[in-house]
């Protein structure tokens, strides 16, 4: 299963406490802050949740 590397690039003000509970969820703690989570569908709607707070990348894994 492929992972994604989620970046926290914009600030919580102004933004309603689902939004600050799916940051929370998501393991990110502040604006440049990451965290290296699993490709799940939960997490897909986590971010989607969130998608113009964070920046996702898709990290390739090498078996190797």
């Amino acid at each position: 299963m492929s992972t994604l590397r989620v970046t926290q690039v914009r600030g919580l003000a102004n933004q309603g406490w689902r939004h600050r509970l799916c940051i929370q969820a998501l393991g990110l703690r502040g604006i440049n802050s990451s965290a290296v989570l699993e490709n799940t569908p939960s997490i897909r709607g986590q971010i989607k949740k969130v998608i113009h707070l964070v920046e996702v990348q898709e990290i390739e894994e090498t078996n190797g």
